[in-house]
């Protein structure tokens, strides 16, 4: 019983500062944010404790985490993170004022800001990924070597008090820094808004509508999980929680109609993790593009269209040939909502309406957002089943702020990787090493930049991904190939949120690999081939300006042909299907022919729009023709 009572209680300390976390960031976003400095540590202050008690157990395994108990150890921890961080808000104006590396750091500031990023790191270990954490703890390990290193990581000596003034006192990178400052303003009144529309019932809307649109076609199941996840994806900005979402009743539908396991949460993965290329939202990614790279947010959007249409289009050309292969069918009409059942809950999209209209109008993404969380309150009363009540209200506020702690604890990870690798100079170091190894060729620079992004992506979110790769493959894109600035930010922010998908370390397949009881590995890697449109498009976004929609508008429609048309060649050599099943050697031929028809610029469009189109052309004669039954070894 007392065991009982005590995890009570913590549930309500943490319940209560996610609450006071949330209001925090309406409050500020409201009356205008505080002096960044005191912003960010008021921010910090309020979210990096409740990790250690979120998460418990400095010893224990990721897997019993979440049902361990916290000790006094992570109390103690809980509270020693918080006392920097007060710090640094009643001093936010002396600290500000302070000039780096000639004022003395004071004695107090060596042990706060060398315990905050001790448990900072401890923090990232729990909540984030061993990934991350192992990626900055080797970023601090060369920062205490480099002077040690050879060639390019050499750097001078940095002593301890000034890696730990960089860290904590710094305002435009480390713990305090920009990327901190982007989770305590933008970010976190998004996550508060994408918590509103899930608790007002906008899920089951899309649900329901991916039910009725897609449902009673070839492979329906699978083909509602993709509209679902395109749709929630965008508002959401977490794959993870998207899989959760949506695919925990998306995949069971699969499974039960005849699609394997691993296959079904193979879409649910690709799907969600698609989402967040999906305009409007974009899970923030729109937002926080615009704020780093000065474009407008309605310039961002309409340049993410084509490369989101591609990516569903091909995940939908996948899953509809897989179906038709498998003989699996539509859902039984009787079994579909109705058009009523939809419109019950139409009234939700309101608030999203009102987001759209207001950014399009040039507002700010935090008045439009904090617009729409209000809309949203209002507009859940129209209808009585949807009616957000206060019990309701504090809840979603309650599950906004716990999910904005892992996103924090992400950012200063995030900045604290940058610091280490603008203070040392790798970042133009790395743009060096790119171009002395493949010299003038983007083609081979862009591949390496994508698996660098691929490998620093794994294991963190999306938004601190893309940032931190940014910082390096962005600068390496722009000053060392002349590729334009915004084509270099949607390559990077497509392979960051690819990581997601891409094993072993697939954060979101191992959640759909939890609901399908699936392997995980071959969950992933299902989710890779399904998802294979997202890396042809990021890749395209080097040499393809008509994909950001700039161009005529025969140059749009052409480009965008010859990729979809090459990755249906690649679609069906992967599933074995053309109107009847293939003999393993024709796929073998097929998946490399439709990636180069999609991915080879250097070809005229038309030899790759007829020579995706005669391929075709010659299956369907073959197939038809020469049908094949499905047994085991043509499949």
């Amino acid at each position: 019983m007392i065991e009982n009572m005590k995890k009570i209680h913590v549930g309500v300390f943490i319940a209560v500062f996610a609450l006071l976390a949330s209001i925090f960031h309406l409050y500020t976003g409201s009356i205008g944010f505080f002096e960044p400095r005191e912003q960010r540590s008021l921010h910090l202050f309020l979210l990096l404790p409740l990790i250690f008690l979120m998460k418990p157990g400095f010893l224990v395994n990721s897997a019993r985490r979440e049902s361990a108990k916290p000790g006094i150890v992570d109390y103690a921890l809980a509270i020693l993170i918080a006392v920097p961080a007060l710090y640094s808000y009643f001093e936010a104006f002396r600290i500000n004022m302070r000039l780096e590396d000639v004022t003395e750091v004071l004695d107090t500031e060596l042990w706060l800001g060398g315990i905050m990023i001790i448990l900072i790191l401890e923090a990232i270990r729990r909540g984030v990924s061993v990934v991350m954490f192992g990626l900055v703890l080797i970023g601090f390990i060369y920062l205490f070597t480099t002077e040690y290193m050879p060639g390019i990581f050499h750097f001078r000596d940095l002593p301890l008090s000034e890696i730990i003034e960089a860290m904590y006192l710094s305002n435009g990178n480390g713990i305090f820094g920009t990327i901190t400052g982007i989770s305590a303003t933008l970010i976190a009144i998004f996550l508060i808004f994408g918590s509103m529309i899930e608790g007002s019932g906008t899920g089951r809307l899309f649900i329901n509508l991916g039910k009725k649109v897609a449902g009673r076609y070839t492979g329906g199941p699978a083909k509602i999980a993709v509209l679902t996840s395109a749709l929630f994806g965008s508002m959401s900005g977490s794959s993870s929680s998207n899989v959760f979402t949506t695919g925990s009743f998306t995949i069971p539908m699969m499974k039960k109609r005849g699609y394997k396991a691993s296959f079904a949460g193979g879409v649910e993965t690709a799907a969600s993790v698609g989402g967040q290329s999906a305009p409007p939202i974009m899970g923030a990614g729109a937002f926080v593009m615009a704020e780093i790279t000065g474009v407008p947010y309605t310039d961002i959007i309409v340049a993410a269209v084509i490369g989101s249409l591609c990516y569903f289009v091909m995940i939908f050309v996948t899953v509809h040939f897989e179906a038709r292969k498998l003989g699996l069918k539509g859902i039984d009409p009787k079994e579909l909502p109705t058009w009523s059942d939809v419109l019950k809950d139409i009234h939700l999209l309101i608030p999203i309406f009102l987001l759209i209209t207001l950014l399009l109008l040039r507002f700010s993404p935090t008045y439009a957002a904090l617009l729409s969380i209000a809309a949203t309150f209002f507009t859940s009363w129209l209808r009585k089943h949807t009616r957000i009540g206060f019990k309701k209200a504090l809840e979603i506020l309650i599950n906004a702020g716990r999910n904005t702690v892992l996103i924090a604890i992400a950012c200063v990870g995030a900045n604290m990787l940058v610091l280490i690798l603008t203070k040392t100079g790798l970042i133009v170091s790395i743009g060096a090493v790119v171009t002395s190894v493949v010299g003038d060729n983007l083609f081979l620079g862009g591949l390496l930049l994508a698996l660098m992004t691929l490998v620093l992506g794994m294991g963190i979110p999306t938004t601190p991904a893309y940032i931190v790769v940014a910082a390096v493959g962005v600068p390496t894109l722009v000053g060392n190939f002349d590729v334009p600035m915004l084509a270099a930010h949607f390559f990077v922010f497509y392979f960051a949120i690819l990581a997601d998908a891409t094993p072993p370390v697939s954060i979101a397949a191992y959640s759909a690999a939890a609901i399908s009881k699936a392997d995980p590995i071959v969950t992933a890697f299902q989710a890779t081939r399904l998802a294979i449109a997202g890396y042809v498009v990021g890749f395209s976004y080097l040499f393809v300006p008509e994909l950001l929609m700039q161009g005529t508008f025969i140059g749009i429609v052409l480009n965008t042909a010859a990729i979809l048309l090459g990755l249906t060649l690649f679609s069906v050599a992967i599933t074995g299907y053309f109107v009847n099943t293939m003999r393993l050697p024709v796929r073998i031929i097929l998946a490399p022919l439709g990636l180069f028809l999609a991915l080879n610029v250097a070809l005229p469009l038309e030899v790759r729009i007829s020579g995706s189109l005669l391929a075709m052309l010659i299956l369907y004669v073959v197939n038809t023709k020469f049908a094949l039954n499905k047994t085991a070894a043509d499949l």
